[in-house]
């Protein structure tokens, strides 16, 4: 490696994690998944340099372990079980299941294949070590961080006098980060927000690593792969049911503990089909991904309304390419009318004088069949198979157009 080992623990990854993992572990261990690097940014090209310190970082990764101190601080996380510790005890990642080369568009290509277990854990800190890489070799990073503590002091002063008002709020930058450095001066500094003299409240980070570290809140529930493994991994079930499947499978590990609902997967619309009384009274809220945000939170409180829940019991959780001012106005909209709750991600982890990357990792087969996400904002999904897409597709609107609500 010709830089500084980026990933140093097993734990510097998203709280979400660890929720899935445990599930998974529980209810679906034998799923096997296939995991496909894209690069978003159309003027972005990886070096050969950089994608073999990519290979290297990833590598040195694969060598960690879990210490007996992460265990006992994962232990003590209400929700998180004994057997899962002890299936951790023993869990290396695997260099093996990893595909790196330079044939992608962008120079850089990637792909995890193995089980879900395993390969569920690669995404976030490949992306992680693919985005630090990424800007120490391509500029000046000395220069960046100057650029980003510089931003880092405005945004903090505008929580800090209340010219901006945001709630409660988390940090979710780890895969987007332009370092480590970077992200853990983001929480150093939110840290420092006096609750009793600022209307934002800084709750926490999903990067388990630094909640450990700072003594703060670990945040995360479910991604998307939740729903999509679950719900269209098995071939026998209909994927418009997805959300039905996933739902299910997370009371079965969780009952009312970890309860935050993404709602996005297979479009918010199907998704209030299965939400109805017994899990939006079980789950304590639910995330916002895609689509207008403001159109979202109506929908959903008008959901709540009409099962008779009081939406202010609920927590209406955003985190939709987010910076402050976007989130002060829809804080403004939503309070008092529900929980309102904030997961900003690259806005704080990686806003320098250079772009930053809109780069993913996502599931593209579980089970040697394809998985896809149709989400409320096009061309956020991926999938390598066009015609699965649109089967997918036509299973929603089959069941939108045709299904008899209860």
């Amino acid at each position: 490696m010709k830089l500084h080992r980026i990933i140093e623990s097993l734990l510097e990854t998203d709280l979400y994690k660890f929720s899935m993992g445990q599930a998974i572990y529980h209810q679906f261990p034998s799923f096997k998944t296939t995991w496909t690097f894209r690069c978003r940014n159309k003027d972005v090209h990886f070096t050969e340099e950089m994608v073999e310190e990519i290979r290297e970082q990833i590598r040195a990764y694969c060598t960690l372990r879990f210490s007996e101190e992460e265990l006992s601080y994962l232990d003590n996380i209400r929700w998180i079980k004994g057997s899962y510790i002890d299936f951790l005890r023993l869990w290396q990642p695997r260099f093996e299941d990893f595909t790196i080369t330079t044939e992608g568009d962008c120079g850089l290509s990637i792909d995890t294949a193995g089980t879900w277990l395993n390969t569920s854990m690669y995404e976030i800190p490949t992306l992680a070590i693919v985005n630090e890489v990424y800007f120490c070799m391509k500029y000046d990073h000395d220069r960046l961080m100057e650029s980003f503590r510089e931003r880092l002091d405005k945004k903090y002063a505008l929580l800090r006098d209340n010219v901006l008002h945001l709630g409660m709020f988390s940090e979710f930058g780890l895969r987007r980060r332009l370092s480590a450095r970077a992200q853990e001066l983001v929480v150093e500094k939110l840290l420092r927000l006096a609750p009793e003299g600022s209307e934002s409240k800084f709750i926490g980070t999903s990067n388990v690593f630094l909640a450990k570290k700072y003594g703060t809140t670990p945040v995360g529930t479910m991604a998307h792969e939740w729903i999509m493994c679950v719900g269209q991994g098995d071939h026998k079930h209909n994927p418009a049911y997805s959300n039905w499947y996933a739902l299910e499978a997370w009371v079965k590990e969780y009952s009312v503990l970890n309860g935050t609902a993404l709602t996005d997967s297979i479009t918010t619309d199907c998704f209030l089909r299965d939400f109805q009384l017994t899990y939006a009274t079980l789950f304590t809220g639910v995330r916002h991904d895609s689509g207008d945000p403001f159109e979202w939170g109506e929908k959903m409180i008008s959901h709540y309304e009409s099962l008779g829940i009081d939406a202010k019991q609920k927590t209406l959780l955003f985190s939709d390419n987010l910076n402050f001012e976007k989130a002060d106005r829809i804080y403004r909209h939503f309070t008092g009318r529900a929980n309102v709750a904030f997961g900003i991600g690259t806005y704080l982890s990686n806003d320098t004088d250079a772009e930053p990357l809109n780069i993913v990792m996502k599931t593209t087969l579980c089970n040697g069949g394809d998985v896809a996400k149709i989400s409320d904002t096009p061309g956020k999904g991926m999938c390598r198979n066009p015609e699965y897409v649109e089967y997918l597709k036509r299973c929603i609107d089959w069941r939108m157009q045709h299904e008899k609500v209860l």
